[in-house]
């Protein structure tokens, strides 16, 4: 059986994730109502979905089957965690130029903004969200003894069944505040989302393209490449110098750093463009 806790801290992750961020969309398209705010973050999203979901995930999916790529993972696992933060980053800042240059002839912060909102929600809502009514929906099969079935059935097809026992496992197994991270990270991380997109958008609005390509890269990069670095501390690819708990407070110190700096730059940007605006 999943606990009470454990059900509860998966509802309030996945009101986080796949919820606010369709709260904050209306809230905010309707207090900018006529500032374009409800495209800008259409096209944020559109540019996340693009670039990651039909482009750059299924190229990695198809690479991850080359058993010579799999080696390399294994063998140099910090290369591996640098290349897939910089082809994230590489993607994605190649998604908030597109959306930028689109808006380019009526470009306000507002507009940056809310392609930051939808860039970050999107990943939200696709990457946990869904995963969190998939839980879920284990969680009620589980606790209403029906989840077993789904697994006979499944092994009847003929189909590997061992993700399921494991997803099992975990639910189960699982405290609830791991649960309640997983929320506190896409926060955070939407947070992060909304600075770079606005980066972007206020480099090409300033006509200091890129510049402002170049530094969203670097640190997207960065901020992808230390989080995975950190946790492969705690493993054996690289001699477990941390414990998973050490690893998990760095982590979380790490991204809850970078959400303040991200607020931090989201002010100077706003207080900078509307200097120039006018000037």
């Amino acid at each position: 059986m999943v606990s009470a806790s454990v059900i509860t801290a998966v509802c309030v992750t996945l009101f986080l994730t796949l919820f606010l961020p369709l709260i904050l969309y209306v809230v905010y398209g309707a207090r900018n109502k006529g500032k374009g705010v409800w495209t800008a973050w259409l096209l944020g999203a559109a540019g996340f979905f693009v670039f990651q979901v039909v482009i750059r995930l299924p190229l990695l999916s198809l690479l991850s089957l080359n058993q010579g790529f799999q080696a390399f993972a294994a063998k140099h696992y910090v290369l591996y965690c640098l290349a897939l933060a910089f082809t994230a980053g590489l993607f994605e800042v190649a998604g908030r130029y597109v959306v930028a240059k689109v808006m380019a002839k009526q470009l306000t912060f507002h507009k940056g903004f809310a392609a930051g909102m939808g860039h970050g929600g999107i990943e939200s809502m696709i990457i946990v969200g869904m995963t969190y009514i998939n839980n879920l929906l284990y969680i009620l099969m589980i606790n209403s003894g029906t989840f077993d079935q789904l697994v006979g059935q499944t092994e009847q097809l003929g189909v590997d069944s061992s993700a399921l026992y494991m997803a099992k496992d975990a639910l189960i197994s699982t405290g609830p505040a791991m649960f309640y991270l997983a929320g506190y990270e896409r926060i955070l991380t939407m947070i992060f989302h909304v600075a770079l997109s606005l980066l972007v958008c206020y480099s090409v609005w300033n006509k200091k393209a890129v510049q402002g390509v170049i530094a969203c890269l670097l640190i997207h990069t960065a901020a992808d490449f230390v989080a995975p670095l950190i946790s492969g501390m705690s493993t054996e690819y690289m001699g477990n110098i941390l414990s998973p708990t050490t690893a998990y407070i760095l982590i979380y110190v790490f991204l809850t750093g970078m959400a303040v700096l991200s607020v931090a730059g989201i002010l100077l940007i706003r207080k900078s463009w509307k200097r120039k605006e006018s000037a």
